[in-house]
């Protein structure tokens, strides 16, 4: 049971967009810009980073989520996905993929530990300060969505499937065109 009455019965931040929907359009927003929008990384590849950080941060819900939505739109998805999740360095990845989750996790950990070094690895490996620097803000934004899920104790499904469909709509219809939730900048119901 959730910290706070929500009013609605929905799953994690599901939950806490309907509740709040004033605080629900920027949060949006900043998904479908930083996991849709237009970028050389795949919306796969940055759907795994934000899988990658929320399993860092143990948030089964974020996690479950966006490894759903990352599973739906890469090449052997369900199994690429696992294997990130459990061990990037031995995961079938780019070397760039590999380099970005090096400098997701250090960010996860706390932001200062990313280095020169770290980000020098990424270029070499062919990332570019864009794709760096979208990287570092995935992570940093998930910590956030992370911790507001997992703050406020929002109802997590545990059965696998519950994520499928949500993980497909995403891939579908991304962040702020979602049509299970309500239309980006409705009012409160109160």
């Amino acid at each position: 049971m959730a910290h706070i009455e929500l009013h609605n019965d929905l799953p994690g931040i599901r939950g806490l967009l309907v509740y709040r929907p004033e605080t629900a359009k920027p949060l949006r927003e900043l998904a479908e810009v930083l996991l849709v929008a237009e970028s050389t990384l795949s919306r796969g590849e940055r759907e795994l980073v934000a899988a990658y950080v929320s399993r860092l941060n143990r948030c089964h819900f974020c996690c479950a989520s966006h490894s759903a939505a990352a599973e739906a739109q890469l090449e052997d998805g369900a199994g690429l996905v696992a294997s990130t999740l459990d061990d990037p360095g031995a995961a079938p990845l780019s070397a760039k993929l590999r380099a970005l989750l090096a400098v997701a996790g250090k960010v996860q950990r706390e932001g200062r530990a990313v280095t020169a070094a770290d980000v020098e690895q990424a270029r070499r490996a062919g990332a570019s300060d864009l794709e760096i620097h979208d990287t570092v803000l995935i992570a940093a934004a998930f910590c956030m969505y992370n911790r507001y899920v997992d703050g406020l104790a929002t109802w997590t499904p545990s059965d696998p499937n519950a994520y499928r469909e949500t993980g497909r709509r995403v891939a579908k219809e991304g962040y702020v065109n979602r049509t299970d939730l309500p239309p980006v900048g409705a009012a409160s119901a109160g």
